[in-house]
């Protein structure tokens, strides 16, 4: 029988739809009992053959009224898991469709067979700034490219104990030229040498200002440069088919451990790093949670910060500038005299850190991240 290139699209779409647990496929590394961010599991009880044949009927039947390029962009986006770099793909916002006894927008219907099973509304995602719609309320038409999204980290309240993490960082470094970085119980500091002075070199000569520098971390020792941030987004990751940024895989690392060349290699499409209007958001990208420590992301009375977990797809609001600031009091000797002090962000990469894990401290982390914000 003939066979159309559209209808070929179209299974091939059907075939790349996210997994759900009992079908043999489904991603158990990318979810996981426990943690700080409440990254709900996205898989759900494999459906009964009435609903996945229902499931199955509608998608294709919307599948096919989409046009082929379209489809291209959508195959393109789904089989890479976001790798590359795929247009949005724009389509009526206010076409619903019916599962069942359950409604749901054309969008959210996408969302949920290629990317998560469990998503029930559009409250649960945040859409990713180098989206077309972003930003945009209620257009006539909308993105609807699965990997332009991500699920939004629901916060525990009130956050187990076993997670929290003394609030260390808050003692001033011992050199007034140091970067504030890791501080451990007991006072050592594992500080950035030289301090600023590898981004101060590009505001001197005139270049934009940086909002950012980053610092990637294998245990207790810096691995190349500060990596200055300048534009809006920054994807930092190990391994990224097609993408710019920070690119830890280009890196001079002269650490042998069996335990940081396997995490190097589970980084991946690593995460991507967004100044918004309302604070600095951090998206995971890639097939393992990744462990989040932020002044910001706590009650500004609390002496703990608390370690979150951050699992794949889900994007959480790490930093917020203005509540930053709120912590800043003019007669704090600290904040005079290290006015970076909780202008800094913790990132580890596969391995978690705090009383529930083997390692207490993040220095202790294979692989790890320091953002340190520009407070000017």
């Amino acid at each position: 029988m003939f066979r159309t290139k559209r209808s070929g699209l179209v299974r091939r779409l059907w075939r790349s739809r996210a997994p759900v647990e009992g079908d043999g496929e489904a991603d158990s590394r990318a979810h996981g009992s426990g943690g700080c961010c409440m990254g709900k599991s996205t898989k759900v009880a494999k459906s009964n053959p009435g609903t996945e044949a229902e499931l199955k009927a509608l998608t294709h039947s919307i599948l096919k009224k989409i046009k082929e390029k379209q489809l291209e962009v959508l195959l393109q986006a789904v089989e890479s898991k976001g790798g590359v770099r795929s247009p949005c793909l724009l389509l009526p916002s206010k076409v619903d469709t019916k599962l069942g006894q359950q409604s749901y927008s054309l969008p959210l219907l996408l969302f949920k067979v290629f990317r998560w099973p469990d998503l029930r509304h559009s409250s649960e995602l945040k859409r990713l700034s180098c989206c077309e719609s972003y930003g945009k309320v209620n257009p006539e038409l909308v993105c609807c490219n699965p990997h332009h999204m991500s699920r939004l980290c629901e916060l525990e309240s009130p956050p187990p104990p076993y997670s929290r993490y003394p609030m260390d960082f808050l003692k001033p470094p011992d050199s007034p030229d140091s970067v504030p970085a890791s501080t451990e119980t007991g006072g050592t500091v594992y500080s950035a040498p030289v301090g600023f002075s590898d981004s101060q070199a590009l505001q001197e000569s005139g270049e934009q200002a940086h909002w950012c520098v980053v610092a990637y971390w294998e245990e207790k020792t810096r691995v190349g440069r500060l990596y200055s941030v300048q534009e809006p987004s920054l994807d930092i990751f190990y391994d990224l088919p097609q993408g710019n940024g920070f690119c830890l895989g280009q890196l001079c690392s002269e650490n042998k451990s069996q335990l940081v060349q396997m995490v190097r290699s589970k980084i991946g499409y690593g995460i991507q790093l967004t100044r918004e209007q309302d604070g600095v958001w951090v998206y995971n990208r890639s097939c393992y949670p990744i462990f989040i420590k932020s002044a910001t992301l706590d009650n500004p009375d609390s002496r703990t910060l608390l370690v979150h977990k951050v699992f794949p797809g889900f994007s959480i609001k790490a930093f917020d500038f203005e509540k930053a600031y709120s912590l800043q009091r003019p007669n704090d000797h600290e904040f005079t005299q290290q006015p970076r002090t909780g202008f800094t962000v913790q990132i580890s990469f596969v391995k978690g850190w705090g009383q529930c894990y083997t390692r207490q401290f993040i220095s202790s982390c294979p692989c790890w991240l320091e953002v340190i914000f520009n407070t000017r």
